[in-house]
């Protein structure tokens, strides 16, 4: 079992930054890719980021590429996403999911990281709101 937990979310205005956390439990964390998806009122989940288990590939949605980086840091558990030059279509709460990873093909795995349907864990997810 494993616990996610994200922070970091809050008012901003447009242009700035924000750096949002996801702290796991238990000790294989480093055996799970990560993504995080967002969520907007009255519009469907959708895919921003994700990261394979060792580091070595990243995968952005388009609307989010070069704004946004998601490093993780597996001796501490976590996995951040960094959202810089925020618009305020980036309102929306945010989740961090864990996915057992079991593709190793980079494009195999962007493809099903970026689907949401095979994660195994969820966050409760945070608010962040871009102001105009």
């Amino acid at each position: 079992q494993v616990q996610l937990v994200e922070s970091g979310g809050g008012l901003v205005q447009a242009g700035g930054s924000l750096r949002l956390s996801c702290a796991a439990s238990g000790r294989t964390f480093s055996s799970y890719a990560m993504g995080w998806f967002r969520q907007a009122p009255g519009k469907e989940r959708e895919f921003v980021s994700a990261i394979s288990r060792s580091g070595g590939n990243t995968y952005y949605a388009d609307s989010v590429k070069g704004r946004f980086t998601i490093p993780r840091d597996n001796a501490k558990n976590t996995v951040y996403l960094q959202m810089n030059s925020l618009k305020p279509e980036d309102t929306a709460v945010y989740y961090c999911a864990a996915d057992r990873q079991r593709i190793t093909t980079p494009q195999a795995l962007g493809v099903m990281l970026k689907s949401g349907v095979e994660y195994d864990y969820w966050g409760q997810g945070t608010q962040v709101t871009v102001s105009s």
